[in-house]
């Protein structure tokens, strides 16, 4: 009878034991080579998939209507945007890698309940909005292709997408859709193959070119909507935390802190992502300017004229490898705007979030993912032009970007959430210089248009 009170006193002792167990495992040193390739190999995961995704339809084309539009003018946004998108980018993955919570479960009951309300609803209405400009490419892309008409192929693309993000583990699907989003390398080889004036292309990806009219600003606004976008701040942060669930850190006491190790793995991570989105953003703007817009072309009305830019290296098979790119990059988005939406919503109402849940343990956290589709979906019935549609929802998210910017550097620099972690002197600068040029990007919009 006396050893029985033992051995219950000994009980948190074991838990804790298995809990470092857990933890050492999950971070074992070992596991991080000296070899800069099989570490880069290794660590890539939420941030290249994060990078991956934000080349969606809707980037694509953005950055086909700037091209075809404007020429080479805005090329210097590529290397401009590098650094800040980064600095964004790295503090939601700090964020969730040292608070072992999402975003906004992170910021709730720091922060005024009204705001963060406000912050959810923003961020469900550029999703919704994101997600219905995706599927509408993608509807466009394959009629062009297999002559399918769109209000068939949207819903059932809308469907699939939807089973698989509950089904399935993401990782997994999205570990196969990566290899779709190779077809965007094409607007590498085609911006050599169309032999741009290379002086030219290099003056005007180092000297800034900035002009105040409407057209110039609205487009300045989409591109860096749909580069710096609000979803992925939320993404970021939330999929860190899904990373370290499936590594067996369940619990939030096992998930919180991060090693050396861990927080340099993600600046590889995401950097590497961010470099990958930037460089298709590039070449996607250079090869438009080098085949639409000296062709004088123009503004881009069609899938059809958007997919003529990569005729130069791929001839009748343009249409093909546009399609490719266009549903590549969409299965790996729409999942992403889906599920964003819902950690954000989930984390501020307590409600039991993740996608390793089946949809019985989370209704809640699902039913938004199926809200955002559903109401795309709706979107999508008013037959609206697929390119203006994906170009405004890049500009919309330009214009809904710098509060939850605000949101993000906050948290970032609260020694409550993130201790010994907050934001060091170039994560500031550059971070905030992000919230500045989008905010300023965003009233001169305004101010023109007006």
């Amino acid at each position: 009878m006396p050893r029985r009170p033992q051995r219950h006193a000994r009980l948190p002792k074991i838990r804790e034991r298995l809990t470092r167990g857990r933890r050492r495992r999950a971070r074992e040193p070992g596991k991080h080579s000296h070899n800069p390739l099989v570490r880069y190999f290794r660590v890539l995961g939420p941030g290249l998939v994060t990078g991956a995704s934000d080349d969606d339809p809707s980037g694509i084309a953005t950055y086909a209507v700037a091209g075809a539009t404007l020429g080479t003018s805005l090329l210097w946004t590529a290397g401009a945007t590098f650094p800040l998108m980064t600095a964004i980018q790295l503090i939601c993955a700090r964020i969730g890698l040292v608070s072992g919570v999402g975003l906004m479960a992170a910021v709730r009951g720091r922060y005024r309940y009204g705001f963060l309300q406000l912050a959810c609803l923003l961020l469900l209405v550029a999703n919704t909005f994101n997600i219905a400009a995706d599927l509408a490419g993608m509807g466009d892309a394959v009629e062009m292709l297999l002559g399918l008409p769109p209000h068939l192929v949207i819903p059932v693309i809308g469907v699939i997408i939807l089973m698989t993000t509950i089904y399935c583990r993401y990782t997994t699907f999205a570990r196969y859709l990566k290899w779709l989003t190779v077809a965007l390398f094409a607007y590498i080889v085609t911006a050599f193959l169309a032999a741009p004036d290379w002086r030219q292309v290099l003056r005007a990806t180092v000297v800034p070119t900035v002009h105040w009219d409407r057209e110039w600003l609205m487009t300045l606004v989409g591109i860096l909507g749909t580069t710096i976008s609000p979803y992925l701040f939320f993404w970021q942060a939330s999929h860190e935390v899904e990373e370290k669930k499936a590594q067996g850190l369940v619990t939030l006491r096992e998930r919180q802190g991060a090693t050396a190790h861990e927080l340099r793995d993600a600046r590889l991570d995401v950097g590497v992502g961010m470099l990958f989105s930037n460089l298709v953003m590039y070449f996607i703007i250079l090869t438009t300017a080098a085949t639409l817009h000296r062709a004088h072309v123009g503004g881009i009305e069609t899938t059809r004229q958007a997919a003529e830019a990569l005729r130069p290296l791929a001839g009748d098979g343009a249409y093909l490898l546009f399609t490719i790119g266009i549903l590549g990059t969409g299965l790996l988005a729409i999942p992403v705007l889906m599920g964003s939406a819902s950690f954000a919503v989930a984390e501020l109402y307590r409600w039991r979030a993740g996608l390793d849940h089946p949809f019985g343990r989370a209704p809640r956290f699902y039913l938004i993912m199926v809200l955002a589709l559903s109401g795309g979906l709706v979107l999508d019935l008013f037959h609206l032009n697929p390119i203006r549609m994906l170009f405004w929802s890049a500009v919309l998210n330009g214009l809904l970007a710098p509060p939850l910017m605000v949101l993000v550097m906050l948290v970032g620099n609260n020694r409550e959430i993130m201790g010994a972690h907050v934001n060091g002197p170039w994560l500031n600068a550059l971070g905030w210089a992000a919230t500045a040029l989008m905010s300023l990007a965003a009233l001169a919009f305004l101010i023109s248009s007006l």
